[in-house]
């Protein structure tokens, strides 16, 4: 991609430049914001670094790109972490500044910035960007500090601090020093009072002198003074005040002028640098003015939607499907439109809004049509819609057509406060995978972690791994990781679920490697964090593999895990969670607690606080069920792609009754259920409608006889039709193609998160 850098004159901005090269890209423009007053060397801003500004101006010679600046106008108006377009404000100064660049030269596509740690300045570049429609690229993002100020020294970046204010750093003593001659001195001081060895956190600035990129030219500072702005005793604050300095040419002697004429670049020449001009408060206005593209909202009669809501206390799970679309419809966007339609009118009836929602299952019917299904959900979600941040999302191709319903279904988990903690990083980087889009890595409520479903993504790139299934899954899970640390947990310690979207295109010689490969790394994680300081009680994780015909990116493998994050105050108590209570649920349908029964589920229980249950019906245990409830032979068999609608109720009961065991034993209710979902394979030769009527009708039954459930219009579980899904020994009976053995499982999988 063509890049413009954005540069404030310091280290981190020309590495970051640097890291883009690495990467492929180009970098063909600069962008620098100053003061509006020249005898200004700082200013009071969270956003901009100014100091040094005087020299910034010939970094368009150095390079040889064009420089493109803009004089300060606004201040610091919206004080929130994250930002929303504010006349009058500082950042405002930023878009006008990049909307010029992008003017002049359209073919620019992504924006540099330097950005290491702080979310207040990425937001605030991302905010642009978007608002732009350019790509933010933020390499160092979230990247080691001292070993990033070790690179940078040994990729030839000349730096020299022009500020400083901590304890330890001296105006005197060190302003004008190269940071390479004090890296281990700021090592030393990271050990002795905690800075940040890069100055993220403005313990210092610098100014760079030279670099890789500066192929032209390099800078010599001659003359400078010191400004203090504070004596004080502990941490004095001053800045460099550059009086002269020249810039040095790289170029051989006596083939300067013929170069530079025939570039048109000379050194003292400055019509490569072009000044912004622009009122902030102006442009503002006319960006509010701008049409609101929104959605019409008038829903089509014909279309049979169906809503599903689980029970009372927050959160709740509501989904929304259509049933014989194709009758209706052939438009995915069509389908998308009404799906979503119908759950914002849910969410409006019961108080909520889009910004309420924690998370979002997207499911199509063809991926395919991934982008135009993009194109309607920012319609609907969208960052102006969701102050507290956008939801978290996965997006999964299942069979819908198969099973008779719509091209799109939608789920979303919605919280009745405004507690939710978001993580959205659109800036392309090292870290993990950016999310590009009003949709989040991760959501966080209630100490329970949602996060995206993530794919085998080089993060820098955004391309998949190579290497085939089993390393998509190694960089799906790393991707994780690199999430779940920014909440202060681990995926090997702290995951209560792994749910393993495993795509139909992956040979059934990789699928069962695919649980071992996860049970390796998860392995070798946790004995990491053994040897940390960290010594936070690992909870036993369970693990849910489902068989898709389709994933984003034509990916082999996505990775959906929750996660049990606990404060900082509080101990998690995982291994004593499996410890059952005297208390079990009654009997129902037939059905008394036997031996067996406990090895026909996984579970994950923090006492109190949740209870997640994967609970596997395999075609074996089908004829047991159904087998033991009418006294018929077992060995008179149960087909398992023709079950009858009374063998299926007998199914249903059984699940029922099994989960109802669990909730009691755990001193969990129904009312607590957050998600209640049943995964079925599409070849089971039963309708999606026969089979919401069988289990509607089964949950009546229940809770007229054990009034432990309260019965509404809407029913509490959602049925996803997949092409398969089990537990952990699953993958090995997994079908190559779409069709399915004698012994393959049929698993409904049952969260519940309770507070």
């Amino acid at each position: 991609m063509k890049v413009v850098g954005l540069v404030s004159g310091g280290k981190d901005s020309c590495y970051a430049m640097m890291k883009c090269i690495d990467y492929g890209h180009e970098i063909v423009a600069l962008a620098n914001l100053l003061p509006a007053d020249d005898s200004l060397d700082e200013l009071d801003s969270y956003m901009y670094q100014t100091v040094g500004h005087q020299i910034v101006v010939n970094f368009a010679n150095c390079m040889g790109v064009p420089l493109f600046r803009r004089r300060i106008q606004g201040s610091t108006r919206h004080h929130k972490l994250s930002y929303s377009m504010t006349p009058g404000d500082e950042v405002e100064d930023l878009f006008i500044l990049l909307n010029e660049v992008k003017r002049q030269m359209p073919s620019i596509s992504a924006v540099s910035s330097g950005a290491i740690a702080s979310d207040y300045q990425r937001l605030r570049v991302e905010n642009v960007c978007s608002r732009l429609g350019l790509i933010s690229l933020a390499y160092l993002w979230k990247q080691d500090q001292s070993l990033l100020l070790q690179e940078m020294i040994r990729k030839g970046i000349v730096a020299i601090i022009v500020k400083v204010a901590a304890i330890g750093l001296n105006p005197r003593k060190h302003l004008g020093k190269e940071i390479a001659h004090l890296e281990s001195y700021l090592h030393k001081l990271k050990e002795l009072y905690g800075i940040n060895v890069c100055g993220e956190g403005g313990e210092y600035e610098t100014l760079t002198l030279d670099c890789p990129l500066f192929t032209n030219a390099c800078l010599v500072l001659d003359k400078f003074d010191i400004v203090l702005h504070s004596s004080d005793s502990i941490a004095p604050v001053g800045i460099l005040h550059p009086l002269a300095f020249h810039l040095e040419s790289k170029l051989a002697a006596e083939t300067v002028s013929d170069i530079e004429r025939s570039n048109g670049l000379f050194l003292e020449n400055m019509d490569s640098v072009c000044e912004v001009l622009g009122d902030c408060l102006q442009i503002c206005e006319v960006e509010c003015q701008s049409v609101d593209q929104s959605c019409d909202t008038t829903e089509n009669k014909e279309h049979k939607v169906h809503i599903s809501k689980t029970g009372m206390n927050s959160p709740v799970s509501i989904s929304c499907w259509l049933q014989d679309s194709c009758k209706t419809s052939a438009d995915l966007q069509e389908d998308l439109r009404v799906v979503l339609m119908k759950i914002e009118s849910q969410l409006a009836e019961s108080g909520f809004s889009w910004e309420d929602v924690l998370y979002v299952h997207l499911y199509i019917a063809d991926m395919c049509e991934f982008a135009k299904a993009n194109e309607t959900y920012v319609t609907f979600i969208t960052q102006e819609k969701c102050q507290f941040g956008v939801p978290s999302r996965s997006t999964i191709e299942l069979p819908l057509l198969q099973t008779g319903l719509g091209r799109a279904y939608v789920e979303v988990l919605v919280a009745n406060d405004q507690s939710k903690r978001v993580l959205h990083v659109q800036s392309i980087s090292s870290w993990a995978p950016s999310c590009i889009g009003p949709y989040s890595q991760a959501t966080l409520h209630k100490q329970i972690l949602h996060m995206a479903g993530q794919l085998g993504l080089d993060p820098p790139t955004m391309l998949l791994c190579s290497g085939g299934p089993a390393a998509e899954l190694e960089q799906a899970l790393q991707n994780s990781e690199a999430v779940a640390k920014c909440f202060n947990c681990s995926i090997s310690t702290s995951a209560i679920l792994f749910v393993i979207y495993c795509s139909a295109c992956i040979p059934l010689s990789d699928r069962i490697t695919i649980p071992d490969t996860l049970e390796a790394f998860l392995k070798q994680m946790k004995l990491l964090h053994s040897c940390s300081q960290n010594k936070s009680e690992v909870l036993d994780s369970i693990f849910l593999y489902v068989l898709v015909p389709d994933l984003p990116k034509r990916a082999s493998i996505e990775v959906k895990p929750i996660l049990y994050a606990v404060d900082d105050t509080e101990t998690c108590t995982g291994p004593v969670a499996q410890v059952l209570s005297s208390k079990t649920g009654q009997s129902f349908g037939g059905f008394r607690h036997e031996p067996w029964h406990d090895f026909c589920f996984q579970k994950c229980i923090v006492p109190g606080k949740l209870c997640a249950v994967i609970l596997s019906i395999t075609d074996e245990l089908s004829v047991k069920i159904c087998s033991e409830c009418t006294g018929a032979n077992p060995a008179d068999g149960v087909c398992p792609n023709s079950l009858t609608e009374r063998q299926m109720d007998k199914i249903a009961k059984f699940c029922i009754f099994l989960t109802d065991r669990i909730l009691s034993e755990n001193h969990f209710s129904w009312d607590d259920v957050m998600n209640f979902r049943f995964y079925y394979p599409s070849c089971l030769l039963m309708s999606h409608e026969s089979l919401s009527r069988i289990f509607t009708v089964v949950f009546e039954e229940f809770g007229l006889m054990t009034k432990r459930i309260q019965i509404s219009e809407e029913p509490i579980f959602t049925l996803v039709p997949v092409l398969g899904a089990g537990s952990i020994c699953l993958l090995q009976l997994l079908p190559l193609h779409e069709h399915f053995p004698d012994m393959l499982p049929r698993q409904p999988s049952f969260p519940h998160d309770v507070e």
